[in-house]
């Protein structure tokens, strides 16, 4: 096969091929990285690419298949994991010069589940630094282009994982979430991006932002995901916020559909900013999901009022936690992130102590409110992709630090812990991708799964690839 047919092949059918010896591990693998080779120095994904490990790992796969030793779910099929998470073979750098070439000893808990499973580790995709912003560039590797639009922003933080999956650079991508960086650049790239219940999938080592990070799947359909998930998820010892249920079968049960299900729908939280394309292309998609039998509603939503206050306050002070490098680092350091981390240079420990409970009370009436709907759909961001170099699009109010304000949809569920995801719905006359948001109540990550494959039966997105 050539290789674009691998590398937009579905993880799905590509383990099942392998599976029954109809391509080769080995193949599979130097054809994927022939056309990682031909489009990588455009698009810059990868803070490390292993590609000799990887056909190492491919070569085993192969003789594992031939031997008739066990094979696992995701038995020779690529993956990539994002430079957050710790690899024991590759650094973890946190697109930052103040972490380059720091190499971790052991792997994170998502990626062992991977790798038991037979998936081979191609490489960390990059972020931004330490994960700060939606913006897809950092000091360390400077600017991840969206494979929709060469020098455009492809998200963040999970910018590379969002930008290999539109790309064609295998089907899994591992992505992570602390106030939207796997649905962002899963908008801004035209992919699906999972952001489950917290706790669902382990987070080890864990961040210090008061337990808002969810580890997730990036793919470019609903099925691949579901798949993805169910490998990284359950409750290990090292992170005691794990559910303490394993993964369901979601992959058997995607088909189950929204019949029937209440849906609201909100174009902007009552506050929220959204470019005027952004706001056609969701609106139409959400009346969609009536064609698939739910009740769809447009609706209020009064515990948003406070997300703006809160999200700009925690922020900036879990940010606080690097201010240490500050002295040294500076000048090569993103200057939004340091004027970030200024920003709450003298919140006190009462500050803190009072907004948090102030969180506490805003996560309680999302619940509340949640006890009406099944869904909620928004849109995923308010624009589209913009040039990368920039903060803020041209015809948005510039800020030294607050990005936020266009991404006003993500991180309440990122407080809440409620599953969400993004699902492409269409492109602006400019030809940019645009993502719609589906929320679901606290541990249904099923039944997000199952409203977006039912929406990737009425409107498909995966044949739709980039011009590269």
């Amino acid at each position: 096969m050539d290789p674009q047919t691998i590398g937009f092949m579905p993880a799905v059918e590509l383990a099942e091929l392998i599976r029954t010896k109809k391509i080769s591990p080995v193949e599979y693998m130097s054809t994927l990285l022939v056309r990682i080779a031909e489009l990588e120095p455009t698009l810059n994904a990868f803070a490390y690419l292993a590609a000799d490990q990887a056909m190492d790992e491919a070569r085993k796969a192969e003789a594992a298949v031939m031997s008739g030793a066990r094979i696992g779910r995701l038995h020779g099929v690529a993956v990539t994991i994002k430079d957050h998470s710790d690899t024991k073979d590759m650094p973890t750098q946190h697109g930052s010069k103040i972490t380059a070439g720091d190499q971790p000893v052991n792997d994170a808990p998502l990626v062992e589940r991977l790798r038991a499973e037979g998936a081979i580790v191609i490489g960390k995709t990059t972020v931004p630094e330490m994960g700060w912003t939606g913006v897809s560039r950092s000091p360390l590797t400077g600017i991840t282009s969206n494979p929709w639009r060469p020098g455009y922003n492809a998200g963040a933080s999970s910018a590379g994982a969002g930008a290999a999956a539109a790309a064609g650079f295998g089907p899994l991508h591992q992505g992570s979430d602390g106030a939207g960086s796997i649905r962002m650049p899963a908008h801004f790239c035209g992919i699906f991006g999972l952001k489950p219940s917290f706790g669902r999938v382990p987070n080890y080592p864990a961040s210090a932002a008061d337990m808002t990070t969810h580890n997730g799947p990036m793919t470019r359909t609903v099925s691949d995901s579901a798949l993805m998930l169910e490998v990284m998820a359950g409750p290990h010892f090292l992170d005691y916020t794990t559910l303490e249920a394993g993964p369901t079968n979601y992959l058997a049960r995607l088909r189950n559909g929204v019949k029937g299900k209440r849906i609201a729908y909100s174009p902007d939280l009552g506050f929220a900013r959204v470019d005027p394309e952004v706001a056609q292309l969701v609106r139409a998609a959400a009346a969609r999901f009536t064609e698939l039998g739910a009740i769809v509603e447009e609706v209020s939503t009064p515990w948003a009022k406070d997300g703006p206050e809160l999200i700009r306050f925690f922020w900036s002070a879990h940010l606080t936690s690097l201010s240490k490098y500050i002295p040294r680092w500076e000048v090569e350091m993103d200057p939004g992130l340091v004027a970030c981390i200024r920003h709450s240079k003298n919140v006190s420990v009462e500050q803190y102590q009072e907004m948090r409970y102030r969180k506490l009370d805003y996560v309680a009436n999302i619940h509340r409110w949640f006890q009406d709907w099944d869904f909620l759909l928004t849109p995923s961001a308010s624009v589209t992709a913009f040039p990368a170099e920039k903060l803020m699009p041209d015809h948005w109010p510039t800020h030294p630090w607050d990005w936020i304000m266009w991404a006003e949809f993500s991180y309440p569920f990122n407080m809440s812990w409620n599953p969400a995801a993004s699902v492409p719905c269409g492109f602006t006359s400019t030809g940019l991708p645009v993502g719609l948001q589906i929320v679901g109540k606290r541990f249904n990550d099923l039944g997000v799964l199952q409203a977006a494959a039912a929406f990737e039966q009425l409107q498909p997105w995966a044949d739709k690839r980039p011009q590269l």
